[in-house]
């Protein structure tokens, strides 16, 4: 029988309405580096990291890859209330943690050094911590653990693995970009991609033109981004979205736009690259998370220094 994970409310923090919110996950090591003390816990055990946290509890952890992409929807947050003080479709932080609640102390007070508005910390000795997701109502997860993403994805919540590295903070508003065949879309011209080559891809988009693609992964997790950015203008949003795409804008570009608006979802720009890397149009958007089912896009992105997700 699954141990209960005990749940530390941050009660510093305004509690969010679950049912109304974006609950997004984030697990420790995606939102700071804890590359050192996870090296710990691997050669040395869960006793010798669980002492290393208490002795330096008071310590704040260095900022990870996720860190500023939960700094900047703190603002969206803000500028949202701005506008309706009694507002509920807000984001809702909550760090989901392996860690026992006693190294936990040292997460708690990391979160509050930088003032980072995390509503729940999850702390779970079950090695699978996923199971928690559906019942805390979470729309997004951000994992540096592999199986944690494929657990997550086959219980059907959107999840996306961080790699972690070096990352300068951007400012605001929110940056988000995503992919397009098997993020955003569902992978069905990736498939006959693989299977008849481009040409055949070529083909198979014209002839299903006037056909809206099947969801993707993060489908419903941009949709509800886009519900928020419709309550600004456009030149006031504090969310900007982003599709950058492999699809060659002449030949596979209409099927991708007319599929966003089927969908009624606001994307501020879209680049088709046909092929082309992506990590120089990234160092220019420079957005706070990268979302992309491809490691070689991600890697591109890592070298350019944009916090990167990927989709497995």
């Amino acid at each position: 029988m699954a141990e209960p994970d005990t749940t530390v409310t941050n009660t510093n923090v305004k509690q969010k309405d679950p049912s109304k919110a974006l609950v997004i996950a984030v697990t420790t090591r995606a939102i700071f580096n804890l590359e050192e003390e996870h090296k710990l816990y691997l050669e040395k055990g869960k006793e010798e990291y669980t002492r290393h946290q208490q002795a330096n509890q008071d310590k704040p952890l260095p900022p990870g890859t996720a860190f500023a992409f939960i700094q900047a929807v703190q603002y969206v947050n803000e500028k949202i209330l701005e506008i309706n003080p009694s507002e509920k479709d807000l984001f809702d932080i909550l760090v989901l943690s392996n860690n026992s609640p006693e190294s936990g102390v040292r997460i708690i007070n990391s979160a509050k050094h930088y003032g980072l508005e995390i509503s729940k910390f999850c702390f779970v000795s079950d090695e699978d911590s996923t199971q928690y997701l559906k019942s805390h109502g979470v729309k997004l997860f951000l994992s540096a653990d592999r199986t944690d993403v494929c657990n997550a994805l086959r219980r059907g919540v959107s999840a996306a693995l961080v790699f972690q590295q070096e990352v300068q903070a951007p400012s605001t508003p929110l940056r988000v970009v995503f992919d397009g065949d098997a993020v955003l879309f569902s992978d069905e011209t990736d498939q006959i991609f693989q299977e008849q080559g481009l040409e055949g891809a070529v083909q198979y988009e014209r002839a299903m033109e006037a056909v809206p693609m099947g969801e993707g992964p993060l489908k419903a997790f941009a949709m509800h981004l886009g519900k928020m950015r419709k309550k600004f203008s456009q030149e006031k949003s504090p969310i900007r979205t982003y599709l950058v795409t492999a699809r060659s804008g002449r030949d596979m570009g209409i099927r991708a736009i007319k599929t966003l608006r089927e969908w009624g979802l606001p994307i501020d720009e879209a680049f088709f690259m046909d092929g082309a890397p992506k990590g120089p149009i990234l160092a220019q958007i420079q957005p706070h998370i990268f979302f992309d089912d491809g490691l070689h896009n991600i890697q591109g992105a890592q070298n350019v220094g944009v916090p990167s997700a990927w989709v497995p």
